[in-house]
């Protein structure tokens, strides 16, 4: 067993913490260096990667295209392993320095939108689109919604970063996010086992924003062997939602989008950028 650590009575930052992330991790905010992020010519603006977060707002960007809404966006990777939510011109945008950002110029006067769950209401709102309008069935939506957002760095930054990512397995850390992991998986599964979807009949952001993390897991495409770990197909209701989602041509082209992989960075600036990769 590894010494104990007494934490010291004013914590100082001294070293890298360690694990995948360690050179991106510090503990102030603000730009590190200047640069302008570039813009294309659609109405929408959308800096990104194809992490869980970043998933939640292009999968509802293809949402509403599929639809038939003018949703036309530019779709800019941002690598964050490499550390350009740093720059000045993603600062602008954000100034907590995390992805997803979004710039809206659709209107008279620019507006920027960070958060995923922000973005996700705010495209929604905009256009009116897979969001309830009965107060009571809104008011679900935006509960779960808002559960997902509170929850989601219990999953990643919790059970993800301890079990995947960490420099040492600390089986505490483990032990401790793989219960909070399962208990909301638990959750989901019990909803998903009354409705068909976490807003009740209707699909909405609340699924699309919970997709970017289970659905992760459900692919097999996060944190390792995560899926045997947390014993997700035991989740019976949440691997049938999860297979629905999947089968909807907007979620399998938005999952794609600023996604690296064999060799090929996979910024949108038209359709055909994703149908390449179909």
């Amino acid at each position: 067993m590894a010494d104990a650590y007494t934490p010291p009575a004013v914590w100082t930052w001294e070293k890298e913490s360690g694990g995948k992330f360690a050179n991106i991790n510090r503990p102030i905010s603000g730009a590190t260096h200047d640069h302008e992020l570039p813009r294309g010519s659609h109405p929408f603006q959308l800096h990104s990667m194809g992490t869980p977060n970043g998933q939640k707002v292009s999968i509802l960007f293809e949402e509403l295209l599929a639809a038939g809404y003018p949703a036309e966006y530019d779709a800019w990777l941002i690598d964050i392993t490499k550390g350009p939510q740093f720059s000045s011109g993603f600062v602008e945008i954000n100034p907590n320095s995390k992805i997803p950002a979004l710039m809206d110029l659709s209107g008279e006067k620019p507006i920027r939108v960070f958060e995923s769950g922000a973005i996700l209401l705010h495209l929604a709102e905009k256009f009116g689109a897979f969001i309830p309008t009965d107060p009571a069935e809104r008011a679900e939506c935006l509960s779960w919604l808002m559960w997902q957002m509170g929850s989601g760095p219990l999953l990643g930054g919790g059970f993800g970063h301890f079990y995947a990512y960490a420099p040492e397995k600390i089986e505490y850390a483990i032990d401790r996010f793989t219960m909070e992991a399962k208990r909301l998986l638990d959750v989901a599964d019990k909803r998903l086992g009354e409705v068909p979807y976490f807003a009740g009949q209707q699909y909405t952001i609340a699924d699309i924003a919970v997709y970017g993390w289970f659905g992760m897991i459900a692919r097999r495409e996060a944190y390792g062997t995560a899926y045997e770990f947390l014993e997700f197909a035991s989740y019976e209701n949440v691997v049938r939602w999860s297979d629905e989602m999947l089968a909807r041509t907007a979620v399998k082209r938005g999952i794609k989008v600023n996604r690296m992989g064999d060799g090929l960075v996979r910024e949108r600036h038209s359709a055909a950028d994703i149908d390449a990769v179909m």
